[in-house]
């Protein structure tokens, strides 16, 4: 028994040496470029493929072979993707779902190139680089890591490369060539892939799906190493790859066995699964709630134009030709219509809801179980029943689950979302569809009736279109403005009142609804229940074609399905992976989407001459131009009528107008007829906050009286905005209470404070990018409870100047100052009781900020109670009734604005 406990501790040492690689490499991949490389899997392969190829197909040695495919090739792919992809999105400044998208996109670039290059097909001789010896490929890993762990702390390098990682444009500034440190890591990163990739080979099969997803597997020691700490992910490694060979002995019989000998085979997976769940804060700085947690423009901007009538026109007729072939032909059609199902859930999901989703296909592959269990009578507790009734039953069945990755999700964001996504679709194929008990002998067969490829085309068809109606209601409306402004910006989303986690777990649901149908249809499309079909590699491969083609596109997920399908078909195997990776990979550079890139090629190839504007356009323009002049604020202000936007000197600090409590009501301003002024009334009693360690907030006392204005001051870390983050309920105290109208709301999240009156605005600007001025205000007033939201609106539309033809105009191209009234606009259209502003006057000019003290007075008026968080101490001097000034987490002085301005400051 001893000897064979050695003998499985030596084979998990090799197996944990591999994982511990990959750690090491996506730790200082992450490190140096803050990239999380999905397509760290995808390398190996290629490497372990190119060193196949050089030594059994080209019959070189294996020390140079070894040498050109780790020193050159691996390098060498690093090197490129640094330059020709990752630096350009880094140079953009974008975020980190951009920068997801790219990667995936690499990934399944490199899958389906290593399917056109050497077949679909699993090679069983890869050549063996290290001798079959655990301790060497131990030695390996913990050498390397030595190496790495030396070079970051003791050399310039390392130096350079903490640097970088602390603050990258702070590191560029002190003269730090930011882009060598990436390219290194990106080089040294894939360097580490492709060793891994050439260990791991000989132990298994290689293909080009396999070896990627099981990479992708041992990323469960980076992630929970924090991306950071290079010994603890290799501790991971090596205890998880031991653990799991250990287990292998444990055979207890019975139902339990199968199940035992899956968790044994899939340790890794089973780690993965608790490290993204366990690390919600993956890959994010640790930072108070500020900043917006909304997706890039990628995920919302990016879309064919569902508005376009002739292209509706070429995606019916693409959809009902197939009804004209001859009854072969159907085969591979009656896939497209189930795909499509599938697809149109990552457009709620990801489209509408702005969650990155990973694991849709395993919610696809659970609608095609449960309808075969539930038509063979295999389901537990239920009887057989008809196939249209099974797959029903499998929707509604598969639908809760969807709480399984909507639940993480509520308070995870970007990176980590993605990872629990992930993690939970790669257990679910393990432990489920990978599973004898659970999918042997099973047979789907078509709802009676609807036998013949044809006569299922129809039926296909007809339940496509119902899920299209669905998806295009849930897209307007109420819940499309929601879901769209969660989108957008969640932080925003909350302080306007919509409720994010019970929305987010709204769109999970659904859109493991609409993936279990499509996937029970496809199921039925192909007559069995095939686990290949709903691979996690092929959901990846999901996700990045409805993202490239138009994430919030009802088009797109067509077109999407119409593309995979043909091209997986017809041009052999890895085709689709290929085209829609480059797709992926270009979305940087292609920042309005591919279907608008060929569109202006077609443009320019075809010579149409400039459009030029008629008399009205021209007149139009005339008094936009005029609006502008007068320091009005309109749709594209900030473009000249000729060229690019042309900086202007800022104009002199005009003096504010003199405090005017009795500042009158005009019609357009939003009031509350019959509210008690005292309702609005904000006080925190003793407020202390810690964080990391550190107290940011020393028993702070604050009260935001009815009618008037209170500002708050103070240095940069005097603790305002954590202040502010307490009161408005993204950030809860340590100690202390907040009371609003004598309701204590010191646990009352952000969206439930707002529907209680108490709205804020933000010092980085909280607009929804996807929507239109109008959309952007009604939101407010919509998720805030007014009895009528158009009318609420409108008035705030018209008391900030925003009606008119500016309504309807998207927010995206507008100038600051448009955009600051935009979001005080959908404050004030909730009719809030207390009104926190997070420094209002940034980025405005002097007219922009005199007109503001103008109606923050006619607010206060109204009975609002107004709390000001603002650096501009002349705003403060002409606009505030009490000031509170804060230093070192403590209020050290309040009162009236002449006297407390008047104090030297600390």
């Amino acid at each position: 028994m001893s000897s064979l406990s050695y003998d499985l501790t030596l084979a998990g040492l090799a197996v944990g040496s591999a994982a511990a690689l990959t750690g090491i490499g996506l730790i200082v991949t992450y490190r140096a470029t803050g990239v999380l490389n999905f397509a760290h899997g995808a390398v190996a392969m290629v490497c372990a493929y190119v060193l196949r190829q050089l030594v059994v197909g080209w019959n070189w040695p294996l020390p140079p072979a070894a040498a050109v495919t780790l020193l050159l090739v691996a390098p060498g792919i690093g090197l490129a993707l640094d330059r020709a992809v990752f630096r350009p999105l880094s140079v953009r400044g974008t975020g980190p779902a951009r920068t997801l998208v790219a990667s995936l996109g690499v990934f399944v670039l490199l899958v389906g190139a290593a399917g056109l290059l050497w077949g679909p097909g699993a090679r069983a001789d890869a050549p063996a680089l290290l001798p079959d010896d655990p301790w060497v490929q131990l030695g390996t890993a913990v050498t390397l890591a030595a190496g790495v762990a030396a070079v970051t702390r003791w050399t310039r390098f390392g130096r350079e490369l903490r640097a970088v990682v602390d603050n990258r444009p702070l590191a560029v500034l002190g003269g730090i060539d930011a882009d060598r440190v990436a390219a290194v890591g990106w080089a040294f990163g894939t360097f580490t892939a492709g060793l891994t990739g050439v260990l791991l080979a000989p132990l298994l099969r290689l293909d080009p799906y396999g070896l990627p997803l099981l990479v992708m597997e041992v990323m469960a020691v980076a992630v929970a190493a924090g991306l950071r700490s290079l010994p603890v992910a290799v501790a991971v490694a090596l205890a998880v790859g031991v653990a799991q060979s250990q287990l292998t002995r444990l055979h207890p019989g019975g139902s339990l066995e199968p199940l035992v000998q899956a968790v044994g085979a899939n340790l890794f997976v089973v780690a993965l699964l608790a490290a993204a769940l366990a690390l919600r804060g993956l890959g994010v700085p640790h930072a108070l709630p500020d900043a917006p947690h909304g997706t890039a423009p990628v995920l919302r901007t990016v879309r064919l134009p569902d508005h376009d009538g002739r292209a509706w026109l070429v995606c019916g007729i693409l959809f009902l030709l197939p009804l004209g072939f001859a009854y072969g032909d159907l085969r591979t059609s009656v896939q497209v219509p189930a795909l499509a199902v599938v697809l149109l859930s990552l457009v709620v999901v990801t489209g509408r809801g702005g969650q990155i989703s990973l694991g849709q296909a395993a919610y696809a592959g659970l609608g095609a179980l449960f309808t075969a269990l539930l038509a063979a009578g295999r389901f537990p507790g239920l009887p057989a029943v008809p196939g249209l009734t099974a797959l029903l039953l499998a929707v509604l069945l598969t639908a809760p689950l969807g709480l399984l990755t909507g639940w993480p999700a509520r308070r995870r964001h970007g990176l980590a979302t993605a990872l629990a996504t992930l993690a939970f679709g790669v257990a679910v194929s393990r432990f489920v569809f990978a599973q004898p008990y659970a999918t042997a002998g099973l047979s789907l067969d078509r709802p009676a009736g609807f036998g013949g490829d044809r006569a299922y085309y129809v039926l296909e068809l007809a339940l496509l279109g119902l899920a299209l109606l669905g998806v295009a209601a849930l897209r307007r409306g109420r819940t499309g403005r929601a879901l769209a402004a969660m989108r957008d910006h969640e932080p925003g989303a909350a302080a306007a009142g919509v409720p994010v986690s019970a929305l987010k777990l709204a769109a999970f649901t659904v859109g493991a609804a609409l993936a279990a149908l499509g996937g029970g249809m496809l199921g039925m499309a192909l007559r069995a229940f095939d686990p290949a079909s709903y691979d996690p590699v092929i959901g990846l491969l999901w996700f990045a074609a409805v993202l490239v083609l138009g994430a919030d596109s009802l088009l797109a997920a067509l077109a999407a399905a119409v593309l995979l399908v043909g091209l997986g078909s017809g041009a052999g195997g890895g085709a689709a992976a290929a085209v829609i990776g480059v797709l992926a990979v270009l979305a940087g550079r292609l920042p309005s989407g591919p279907y608008a890139a060929l569109r202006e090629a077609v443009a320019r190839l075809s010579g149409a001459p400039e459009p030029r504007l008629t008399p009205l356009g021209a007149r139009v323009r005339a008094r936009v131009v005029s609006a502008r002049g007068r320091g009005g604020c309109t749709p594209g202000s900030r473009a000249s009528e000729t060229g690019p936007p042309v900086a202007k000197e800022p104009a002199p600090r005009a003096p504010l107008p003199s405090p005017s409590p009795a500042f009158p009501s005009s019609p357009g301003l939003p009031s509350s007829p019959g509210r008690p002024i005292s309702s609005g009334r904000l006080t925190a009693r003793s407020l202390h906050a810690r964080y990391d360690g550190f107290t940011v907030l020393d028993g702070v006392d604050l009260t935001v009286a009815p009618g008037r204005i209170t500002a708050l001051i103070g240095p940069n870390g005097a603790g305002k905005s954590t202040l502010f983050h307490c009161l408005c309920g993204t950030l809860r105290p340590t100690v202390g209470r907040v009371l609003l109208g004598g309701t204590d709301i010191t646990h009352r999240p952000a969206h439930v404070r707002a529907r209680l009156g108490l709205a804020r605005t933000f010092q980085q600007l909280a607009v929804f990018d996807g929507m239109t001025v109008a959309e952007n205000v009604r939101v407010g007033a919509e998720q805030s409870g007014v009895p009528d939201p158009a009318a609420a609106t409108g008035r705030a539309l018209d008391l900030l100047s925003l009606d008119g033809p500016l309504r309807a105009a998207p927010v995206a191209g507008l100038d600051t100052g448009t955009l600051r009234r935009v979001e005080l606009a959908r404050a004030l259209a909730g009719r809030p009781r207390t009104l926190l502003l997070d420094e209002p006057a940034a980025g405005l000019d002097s007219a922009e900020v005199a007109a503001l003290a103008v109606v923050l007075r006619a607010v206060a008026a109204d009975g609002t109670a107004l709390l000001v968080v603002e650096h501009d101490l002349d705003l403060v001097a002409g606009l505030a009734d009490t000031v509170y000034a804060m230093a070192a987490g403590r209020i050290v002085t309040r009162g009236p604005a002449h006297r407390v301005l008047a104090e030297p400051r600390p």
